[in-house]
């Protein structure tokens, strides 16, 4: 029901329309008066249902009211758990004119180069940052998230087969067992309708054989420990085995990258670059490969242009679904990009810069080694010799029993891993108050006292091998924007080089967050919602769970069907979920 004559407008009124007077013109041109009569004439009576019961709406204002309730039954957690999710600091200048600004969060798709060159610059930084951090030479505009990108890879060494592969029939592709378990389980899914078969085990075993066509290693591995691949890699070559291996991009501003190891494709997160955790996502994954693989690359790559008038320009140069090339040509259909996010992990590079990028990386290391002194002083077990951020942590279980119950009483995370284990993981968040709350926890469960002092040294706790030597970011964009006068005004110069929602409707429309009023976009910001690590115990993610049921249910109550899932989180990968549930279906049914 409208109540458009009133001061407090409906979001109907506000944001679907057409108004009255739209409609009056309408069913007049078509014949009609009202719009039940023209429903009455174009669906039939028989298969037309009863509106859903649904809750009433509510005004815009009453919502925000709403959810800010269901906000604060979130529990905000210091959290340590890792696994491929960290809390990052976002500059308050990208935060701001960037990630809250509907001038970059209303487009998506540069499909039109000369109404986006600001978002293609902007996507360019994001794929040389890419390119530089993992020393490869070319990296693509994003993928949806890590695991996704994982698979994308594994299907791209699968399509890059040598011939004597292809003979002996290679179908087989080895995970190691440090590779996390969300990737994995989506590996399983992907590769299981190609042929293609898992074997997942210890690298430091695994013994090479003609089935076998590619590798996917974890660079540092789920549990923290950082692996000397270099021989590994080459033993894979030297069996025709092409290597990918999913790093922790902000690892790489310390350690060798994997394209100097010898990797064929690096892939992982950029979450860390200043990207809320927002439980769980999104986030832009990267795909970094070498050049001679640029055909096979799934997603899009920007590249650089010349004009007419010899004028530096930006636009997509690969672009490899098949709605942009011959269907039997294209790379991958379920898979696509982040691409606010992978400018907001962009621009976060373009502000800290080379130096401000070493010196964040510097900062989670050195904490975590005074974390590691600090345990070692209490006599605890940590596995781990070789680490960039994650400590893995041994206890007899009586222990480890009063550690969780502490954890608990002090509103902390660990990963938990068994009865004996606990994995910590850091970040540029943690402080030296955070480092000595973790050492009263454990001191407390010991019944001992400790006595912390700061870590003075910059040495990494890794083989000289995998000492970083190379440099990075030494493009100027990366050199010249570090105040926040400098970084705005750069900000703004890319977003007035693009066509968004704040200057007219946008062409060529795409799967996009065009449509998200002001109302819908304010909460993500806040802490509550944004600040929640996707493994904290139920308990702690309340107001998240609430909205993931009610939804599911106005969904299901709207289509009729007994449930839903909100696992994809592309259409693409939606249309890809519904065709394995309904290929599950049939083979259930032989």
């Amino acid at each position: 029901m409208s109540n458009s004559n009133t001061g407090n407008k409906t979001y109907v009124d506000r944001h679907i329309g057409p108004n009255d007077d739209d409609k009056a013109e309408m069913l007049k041109l078509i014949g009609v008066q009202t719009l039940d009569e023209l429903i009455d004439e174009t669906v039939p009576a028989n298969i037309r249902a009863a509106a859903p019961e649904l809750p009433a709406p509510m005004s815009e204002h009453d919502y925000l009211q709403h959810i800010r309730a269901v906000a604060k039954k979130n529990k905000i957690c210091k959290s340590f758990i890792g696994l491929g999710f960290y809390n990052a600091i976002t500059p308050s200048v990208i935060q701001r004119n960037i990630f809250e600004n509907p001038g970059w969060y209303t487009q998506y798709t540069p499909y039109q180069a000369e109404i986006s060159q600001g978002r293609l610059e902007a996507l360019l930084n994001f794929q040389t940052l890419v390119s530089d951090l993992t020393g490869l030479e070319l990296a693509n505009a994003s993928l949806l998230d890590e695991a996704t990108a994982a698979a994308e890879a594994m299907t791209m060494l699968h399509r890059l087969r040598s011939k004597a592969k292809i003979k002996n029939n290679a179908h087989a592709f080895f995970v190691s067992e440090g590779v996390f378990q969300t990737t994995i389980d989506v590996l399983r899914t992907r590769a299981e309708p190609l042929g293609i078969k898992l074997i997942v085990g210890d690298h430091r075993t695994f013994e090479f054989s003609d089935d076998i066509f590619g590798v996917l290693l974890q660079f540092p591995a789920q549990d923290g420990r950082v692996y000397e691949y270099a021989d590994f890699i080459e033993k894979a070559h030297n069996n025709e085995c092409l290597v990918a291996v999913a790093a922790d991009l902000l690892s790489l501003a310390l350690f060798t990258p994997p394209g100097e190891l010898g990797a064929d494709v690096a892939v992982g997160s950029t979450q860390r670059f200043g990207v809320p955790l927002g439980y769980g996502g999104p986030n832009a994954a990267y795909f970094a490969t070498r050049d001679e693989y640029k055909r096979q690359t799934p997603g899009r790559i920007i590249g650089v242009s010349v004009d007419r008038r010899g004028k530096t320009g930006y636009r997509m140069a690969l672009q490899t679904r098949e709605q942009h090339i011959r269907r039997e040509k294209a790379t991958s259909n379920i898979c696509t990009a982040q691409a606010l996010l992978a400018i907001m992990a962009g621009m976060y590079a373009v502000y800290h810069g080379p130096d401000g990028l070493k010196a964040i990386a510097q900062g989670v290391h050195s904490r975590t080694k005074m974390l590691d002194g600090v345990l070692q002083s209490l006599g605890v077990a940590q596995r781990n010799e070789y680490y960039f951020d994650t400590l893995l942590v041994h206890l007899p279980q009586e222990t480890a029993a009063k550690i969780d119950e502490l954890t608990r009483q002090r509103g902390v995370n660990f990963r938990k891993i068994d009865s004996e284990h606990f994995g910590i993981s850091l970040d540029e968040t943690t402080s030296d108050e955070d480092v000595r709350t973790i050492g009263d926890i454990f001191a407390e469960a010991l019944g001992k006292t400790i006595l912390i002092a700061a870590s003075t040294s910059d040495d990494l706790k890794a083989p000289a091998a995998l000492v970083r030597q190379s440099a990075y970011l030494q493009h100027p964009v990366f050199n010249r924007y570090h105040s926040e006068t400098q970084m705005m005004r750069y900000i703004k110069s890319l977003e007035d080089k693009d066509l968004s929602l704040t200057k007219s409707m946008i062409p060529l429309g795409s799967c996009t967050m065009k449509l998200n009023a002001a109302t819908a976009m304010v909460p993500v910001s806040w802490p509550e919602f944004s600040a929640i690590h996707p493994f904290v115990p139920e308990e702690q993610a309340e107001g998240y769970r609430q909205i993931i049921d009610e939804l599911a249910d106005y969904l299901n109550k709207i289509t009729g069907l007994a449930a839903t899932t909100f696992q994809p989180n592309s259409g693409a990968q939606g249309e890809f979920t519904g065709i394995s549930v309904i290929r599950a279906y049939q083979k259930e049914r032989g």
